[in-house]
């Protein structure tokens, strides 16, 4: 201790005398109990001394007395030598000097247990001197004072005394500096003397202290510095978490100062203690950065300073030299990111990297991640990757997992391959230096990213960050995941399967020969991929393969060269193109060349091999491997696909120096390889074995065709099917190949061979054998067929080969239908035909097809005579056959095929028409041909052919013309209108010479829907036509429903009706009209009451087509009004309506209405209640001599009519009414009551004869054959000639009675008006056909008149007098009558009108009912 005191202590320098200071306090804390006696004396000693350098002694005394104070406590408690020292010690801490401060401090707290009642004066001195003292250094010891005894009293004596109020108050003071410093001071010493212990009150004082950050003296703010970093070194973790969140929301405030302050205090935080430190560098640095682009300059520079505060604290020696071009990075991120990053790459790392270091640098790497540049991300992703090896603990790390991890997952996806690769090998380093809890989502998301459907770049940079990730996990993990990978090479969606098998283009990389021992499980997954029908998936396995091969071809041969071989006969394509590029892959390792030769121009033969390389091939894999190889290799030289053909030409003349020599050396295993692909199940395998034959024939010509053509003739024998087939290719090419010369001394063999081969029992075999036959011809010529086609013809007739030589004769039609066919035809069209050449007719014109166009006029007339024979099978048969038939013919042949049924068509034997017709609806129904142009014929020939004599033939016809009008688009039926209008005449016509008088029905119309195939044409054509073939339409519906029975009519009534009541309303030209009204009429003939429901639309039409300009429309109306009320029960509201309708209406009209009220009264008058009838009398009774004689005609029709009804009054008043006009002065009034009684006399004669004023009428009648005007005679003498027909069919015998009105109807015969003769034989006619005798009886009296009228000038009269001499004289019944009217007539008139049809004039009447009622 003496030499402690006197050396050390007066030592010049600072530092040698604190930490002598110190050496001496740990001597006295272990030895100065026991020595305390000792000590106390010689420390006494030296504080009384006096010295000659003052100065330099006060520096001694200074130690002693900290000396002394580390001694006390080893005093007792109550020992009054503390108080000494204590307040010793108190004078000591003025001394301007930070090391004998802190050592006064640590010796003040043990003292204290003894000033326990002296605290508050002790501390309330100190804090006096704190705040108030002039000198720093004072104010500096009164801090490190107060903090040792507070340490000494302990922590309670804070709020016990108030000191951190006081504190408080003094930060607080803006009036006083000094006190503001002084606080501070307190502060900084409380925090670095009582630790951990005083966090809780640094919690509330950092308010304080951010505002003493920006305060204007400075020695304040370096005091508050000074406070941060004594606060900053002691926190705890916890006491990280509570200061951080409110430093930086104090970097959110809009005052610069509060931004300032919370940047110097977060710069504060590096002097944190280090495990601290890296718990919140991570989130303090990047808000220091961003604070570097503040608006304010301070708060910038603040930002600046706390970095280089960051940077002051980094242990490692590289990154601490490197922190100017940090901080440049982080200051200006576009301009030096990239720079920082180089000069990190550049650098040599020795020592570990710590929080510090790590802080400054993930910004920058951070930054460098997101850069566009290609170049920077690389960087970037490299350094990431280098940080886990280098940090001193990897859980430094883990809070910039969070940060880094999702850039390098984007920098993964990146489109440049180089930056990828990068990315990838940063992720497996963080894993293997961090391990994979750290990373829970990474794996997972990998996989997901593998199956996403975006692009194949974001999936490629998946599998290989996979493939590096996997390989950090290691061999058992990778073991675990494999089957999942395998399984999903398969998934349904294209994404997954390319994702997942762009992994195994990466794992052998990654895992190097440890994937070695995968590869048996890997390769199957491959392959599939090969065949993918995706194309991405396919590049996919392709790059898996070519990864394998380069990595593995050494090591694994013989583990991939069987899958690449096998892969060289697949089914597909796309894996034959694979393997082959494969396989090249591992020859051209094992040869040792690149491949990568281009080898355009030159021939096949010529390869860029050498020698060397054959020796090399034929060294490692062995002669018989290599033979079998290469042949694989030579026939998918062949392939179909050109894409296989190219790359195997590319491998076989990078490995093939000679080709001729090496097939010669390979041609045994070749010509196996080949026959064996040519008896493959795949039709694709033995194409290409076919062509590579054909390409070996050509090449090697004469030298291998005696070897090649008995080998195949051989394995015609062979047991195996699609062996047998290989066969009839390999003819075939080999046909194909080898020139005719080549050929001609083998014809004989290959003849016979190809015979045996169409006529094998199985279908494959005949069809190979067909195409065979076609090289055969090439080259063979008609000799081919002379030999083959009658052996096959003479095979059909046995029947054991017979279904076989058919389907041979098939087979070689198909490929040479023009030259076979002349020599087959006539062999199967011989008649009768027989089941199996029927059958074989079909089977034939299936397989020749438009090759029949030629030969139709030999093959229909043979199947149409079957169809229709008695043998049930051979009609099923021929049916089929011809069904075929018409359905294999083109464009070219329609017109032949129609011709043909048409003849057909019109044969005699109604079987023929009838299959004929068949066939034609079956040609149009299934037909795929254009047959539009060819229908309207068709139609017509079937719509005559419904009026067949044949029942069977009408219904078949039927039936197809329901097929062919079906067969005509919509819009075009129309245009048949008057086409179906004309052929249904004929059929009419045709029927009508069958039938000779009665109704004429057409027979194809009564079958039941008869009317469905027409129907549709006239509806079309009502319905969308022009006005002219709406009217032709319309005419043309009527034609049809007369000669529709009216059974078949029946469902048709209402889809008739309906449209046509619809047309007539609308504003069509009056032919249109008048048309239908026509149609209408017959309708309501023969459809009858199935018109029922439409009953008012009628009525109402009719009625107002009554009103209607034209006069036909008129008059058809009105007719058509007075047929259509026989079927409605209540007609006396129409006939009101038609009487009130008369009245104001004019000449035309009138005349209408008074036809329908006519006609209505005609066929419904039993129905007209008594009243109306009445009221109809009375109107017309005055109407009887109206002007218009038209007017007259009716109204006398419509009183005759209705006189069957009348009462017996009203009867007795209509005929006085007329006897009294017969001998009116006016001329029109007499006329108007003959016409009237003339009525009676045909619809009530006994009103007439049972009168009273009978005989007046006769008298009156006779007396008006003379009068002036000759209307009154003509309508006298039909009146008298009605008369005499009812006088004569209620009393014939009494023939004399009859003479009188006779002899006036004689007299009229020579009246001067041919119409009045004309009408008076009728009359005579009418009478004779009645009854023949009662004319007979008088013939005397007719005679004579009778023959001049046969003589007579006008040609109508002579014509009615022939028809009356017909039944006068009885002509028809006997030649004795012809004899005994030669007494009047000559002899030749007589013979001539013999010959008469009787029944040809039966309608007397009704033809001129409307002209003279």
């Amino acid at each position: 201790m003496t030499f402690l005191i006197s050396r050390a202590l007066a030592d010049p320098n600072a530092d040698v005398r604190g930490r002598m200071i110190n050496a001496g306090i740990l001597i006295i804390d272990k030895h100065g109990g026991e020595n305390v006696s000792l000590l106390f004396p010689i420390f006494e000693n030296y504080l009384n001394k006096t010295a000659t350098d003052e100065e330099t002694y006060d520096l001694v005394r200074e130690g002693v007395v900290i000396f002394t104070g580390a001694l006390a406590k080893h005093l007792a408690k109550d020992d009054p030598k503390v108080h000494t020292v204590v307040e010793k010690l108190l004078d000591v801490l003025n001394t301007p000097s930070e090391a004998v401060q802190r050592a006064v401090s640590t010796c003040l707290s043990p003292l204290m247990k003894s000033k326990h009642d002296d605290a508050p004066a002790l501390i309330s001195r100190l804090l006096d001197k704190l705040m108030k003292s002039d000198k720093y250094g004072e104010r500096r010891g009164a801090a490190f004072g107060l903090a040792g005894v507070v340490k000494g009293f302990g922590i309670s004596c804070l709020k016990k005394y108030g000191i951190v109020a006081t504190l408080r108050e003094g930060i607080a003071d803006r009036n006083s500096a000094k006190c503001r410093e002084g606080a501070l001071l307190g502060f900084e010493c409380l925090c670095e003397t009582l630790g951990r212990l005083y966090e809780p009150y640094v919690i509330q004082m950092l308010p304080l202290l951010l505002v003493s950050f920006s305060d204007q003296v400075i020695a304040v703010r370096e005091a508050a510095e000074c406070a941060a970093r004594a606060m900053m070194s002691q926190l705890s973790a916890h006491g990280v978490k509570l200061v951080l969140p409110s430093l930086l929301k104090g970097l959110e405030d809009k005052a610069w100062r509060t931004k300032q302050s919370s940047v110097q205090l977060l710069g504060a935080m590096a002097y944190c203690a280090p495990q601290q430190l890296s718990q919140c560098l991570p989130k303090i640095v990047p808000k220091l950065t961003e604070v570097l682009t503040d608006t304010h300059p301070k708060v910038q520079s603040a930002g600046q300073t706390a970095l280089q505060q960051v940077g002051s604290v980094i242990k490692n020696p590289e990154i601490s030299s490197l922190v100017p071009t940090l901080l440049m990075g982080l200051t200006d991120p576009n301009d030096h990111t990239k720079y920082s990053l180089d000069i990190l790459l550049q650098t040599t790392f020795v020592n570990s990297i710590d929080a510090p270091s790590l802080a400054l640098l993930v910004p920058i790497v951070h930054r460098g991640l997101r850069e566009r540049s290609a170049d920077t991300k690389k960087r970037a992703a490299q350094i990431v990757g280098n940080m886990c090896s280098l940090v001193t603990d990897p859980k430094d790390m883990t809070p910039y997992i969070g940060l880094l991890l999702p850039e390098v997952k984007k920098v993964l996806v990146d489109p440049i391959p180089e930056v990828r690769s990068v990315a990838a090998r940063a992720l497996g380093s963080l894993i293997r230096g961090m391990g994979e809890e750290n990373f829970p989502d990474l794996v997972p998301w990998l996989f997901d990213t593998l199956k996403s459907d975006n692009s194949n770049v974001e999936r490629s940079g998946a599998a290989q960050g996979l493939s590096e990730v996997l390989a950090a996990l290691g061999t058992t993990y990778f073991e675990h995941v494999l089957p999942d990978i395998i399984r999903n090479c398969s998934h349904q969606r294209a994404s997954v399967r390319d994702g997942y098998l762009t992994l195994f283009k990466y794992l052998p990389r990654s895992l190097g020969i440890q994937f070695q021992n995968y590869l048996q499980q890997v390769l199957p997954a491959i392959l599939d991929g090969l065949a993918d029908e995706n194309e991405s998936v396919r590049d996919a396995a392709l790059g898996a393969g070519h990864v394998l091969v380069e990595h593995y071809a050494a090591t694994s041969l013989p583990l991939l060269l069987p899958a690449v071989e096998d892969g060289i006969f697949n089914d597909s394509w796309r894996i034959r193109q694979s393997s082959v590029e494969l396989l090249g892959d591992l020859l051209f390792k094992v040869a040792g060349t690149s491949g990568k030769a281009l080898l355009e121009g030159g021939s096949d033969d010529e390869g860029a091999s050498t020698e060397a390389h054959g020796r090399a091939i034929i060294e490692v894999l062995g002669r018989d491997k290599r033979n079998e190889v290469l042949a694989a290799l030579y026939m998918v030289r062949s392939d179909v696909s050109i894409s296989v053909r190219q790359a195997a030409l590319h491998v076989w003349k990078t490995i093939v120096a000679n080709t001729p020599k090496t097939l010669k050396e390979i041609l045994t295993v070749l010509m196996n390889t080949l026959i064996t692909s040519l008896a493959s199940s795949s039709s694709e395998r033995r194409q290409v074995a076919g062509r590579s034959l054909g390409e070996l024939v050509r090449k090697l010509g004469e030298r291998v065709l005696p070897l090649i053509i008995p080998i195949l003739s051989r394995g015609l024998k062979d047991p195996n099917t699609s062996r047998r087939q290989g066969v009839c290719i390999g003819l075939s090419e080999v046909m194909a190949s080898a020139g005719k010369s080549q050929l001609l001394s083998f014809m004989d063999d290959l003849i016979l061979t190809i015979q045996t081969a169409l006529c094998d029992n199985m279908p494959e075999v005949r069809e190979s054998a067909g195409l065979a036959f076609s090289t055969l011809y090439k080259s063979a010529g008609m000799q081919a067929i002379d030999i083959i086609v009658p052996t096959l013809l003479h095979a059909l007739e046995d029947e054991q080969t017979s279904d076989t030589a058919l389907d041979g004769l098939k087979q070689i039609l198909s490929v040479r239908t023009t030259a076979v066919l002349p020599h087959i035809l006539p062999k199967l069209v011989h008649l009768p035909l027989s089941a199996f050449n029927a059958h074989a007719l079909g089977a034939l014109a299936e397989v020749a097809g438009p090759g029949l166009n030629f030969h139709l006029g030999t093959i229909l007339p043979a199947l149409l005579s079957a169809m229709g024979g008695d043998e049930k099978d051979v009609q099923t048969l021929a049916k089929e056959a011809a069904e075929t038939v018409v359905l294999v013919i083109d464009e070219e042949g329609v017109e032949s095929l129609i011709s043909e049924l048409l003849r057909g068509v019109a044969d005699s034997q109604a079987s023929i028409r009838r299959s004929s017709c068949y066939l034609i609806g079956y040609f149009f129904k299934n037909s795929e041909l254009y047959l539009v142009d060819e229908a309207p014929n068709m139609i017509s020939t079937l719509i005559i052919m419904l009026s067949d004599s044949d029942s069977a033939t009408v219904v078949v016809s039927w039936e197809a013309l329901s097929k062919v009008v079906n067969s005509v688009p919509k819009e075009v039926l129309p245009s048949y209108v008057k086409l179906v209008r004309d052929a249904v005449s004929t059929s009419r016509d045709k029927e009508r010479r069958k039938k000779k008088g009665g109704q004429i029905l057409i027979p194809g119309l009564s079958l039941p829907k008869a009317l469905q195939p027409l129907l549709p044409i006239f509806l079309q054509g009502l319905i969308s036509g022009s006005a002219e073939l709406r009217e032709q339409a319309a005419l043309g519906l009527g034609e049809l429903i007369e000669v529709t029975s009216e059974q078949a009519l029946k469902e048709f009534v209402i889809p008739i009706t309906g449209p046509l009541i619809r047309i007539i309303g609308d504003r069509f030209p009056w032919q249109v009209k008048s048309a239908i009204l026509s149609t209408l009429s017959i309708m309501i003939r023969k459809g009858g009451m199935a018109l029922k429901p439409f009953l008012p639309q009628l009525q109402t039409t009719f009625v107002k087509c009554l009103q209607d300009s034209t006069r036909t429309v008129r008059s058809s109306a009105a007719l058509a009004l007075g047929k259509l009320s026989a079927l409605s029960t209540r007609v006396d509201p129409l006939v009101g309506d038609l009487l009130s309708s008369l009245q104001p209406s004019d000449g035309g009209v009138r005349g209408a209405i008074l036809t329908a009220l006519k006609g209505v009264l005609k066929h419904a008058g039993k129905n007209v209640n008594a009243s109306v009838r009445s009221r109809v009398f009375i109107f017309l009774k005055g109407w009887i001599h109206h002007d218009d004689e038209q007017v007259r005609i009716s109204v006398s029709s419509i009183l005759g009519i209705i006189s069957q009804y009348m009462e017996d009054a009203e009867l007795t008043d209509l005929i006085r009414e007329i006897s009294s006009l017969v001998s009116s002065p006016i001329w029109s009034a007499r006329h108007g009551s003959i016409l009237t009684i003339s009525s009676l006399l045909r619809h009530n004669p006994n009103a007439i004869c049972l009168s009273p004023l009978f005989q007046l009428i006769v008298d009156n009648l006779e007396g008006t054959l003379k009068d002036e005007k000759f209307l009154l005679r003509e309508a006298s003498t039909k009146a008298l000639g009605r008369l005499l027909l009812h006088e004569i069919e209620s009393d014939s015998a009494n023939t004399s009675a009859h003479l009188d009105i006779l002899s006036s109807l004689v007299s009229a015969l020579h009246d001067d008006s041919s119409e009045v003769r004309r009408r008076a034989l009728s009359a005579l006619k009418a009478v004779a056909k009645t009854n023949p005798s009662a004319i007979m009886a008088h013939l005397t009296v007719i005679g004579p008149s009778l023959a001049d009228c046969l003589k007579d000038g006008s040609t109508p009269v002579r014509l009615a007098a022939e028809r009356c001499a017909l039944h006068i004289f009885q002509l028809t019944k006997g030649a004795e009558n012809v004899q005994a009217a030669q007494k009047f007539i000559t002899g030749l008139d007589a013979r001539r009108l013999s010959k008469y049809p009787e029944q040809s004039d039966d309608s007397e009447d009704s033809e001129d009912d409307g002209a003279s009622g």
